[in-house]
């Protein structure tokens, strides 16, 4: 009798039940769904380094207008080509990133003399950003060099773009910092 290695195993499982006397039926037909199963996938990138590594984020929620998901599961997307499923620990605990309370929702300001931050509107924060764009790009802007060569730039401004950027993102924000003459420029996904 040709004994194989499938046959071994399954021959001292059963014997092993059998002799032991576990009843191993009603662990059988305790199937239970996966906490995953009803969820809604997201795939992203981790923001946290220029490794750019991606994610899953699995969402529970019916999609309802008034209704909010929440973040139940975080892990690395396997067909992601940089880490093929991996994620460091601090990508591996996105999840609690994103479900922390004290995180930060609203754009906050600390005015001029304040000991405090308040909220602004998203379109207050924009346009004070523009503002502070211009304003120091018209205080340092330099049109000559010390050679009285045409230089345009804003030696006043430094641009550097995010890793989880994508790379069309990252052509048209280095055509408008090019156009504000912003000379120190560069990409965290090179660094």
């Amino acid at each position: 009798m040709e004994v194989t290695r499938r046959g071994f195993l399954k021959a001292t499982g059963i014997g092993t039940t059998i002799a032991l006397g576990f009843d191993v039926s009603s662990a059988e037909a305790e199937m239970r769904e996966f906490k995953i199963s009803r969820t809604t996938e997201t795939r992203s990138t981790c923001p946290y380094c220029a490794v750019s590594c991606g994610v899953i984020i699995h969402t529970l929620g019916d999609k309802a207008k008034n209704a909010t998901a929440a973040v139940v599961h975080v892990e690395g997307d396997p067909d992601h080509p940089i880490n093929r499923g991996t994620l460091c620990p601090k990508g591996a605990t996105l999840r609690e990133d994103i479900n922390n309370p004290n995180r930060l929702l609203t754009p906050k300001v600390r005015r001029p003399g304040s000991d405090h931050w308040e909220d602004i509107s998203w379109d207050d924060a924009i346009a004070g950003i523009a503002r502070h764009i211009k304003d120091t790009r018209d205080r340092t802007f330099v049109a000559k060099n010390a050679k009285g060569q045409v230089v345009n730039r804003t030696p006043g401004i430094a641009m550097i773009g995010g890793c989880t950027d994508t790379n069309e993102f990252n052509f048209l924000q280095w055509k408008v910092i090019t156009a504000l003459g912003v000379p120190y420029r560069d990409s965290q996904a090179r660094v």
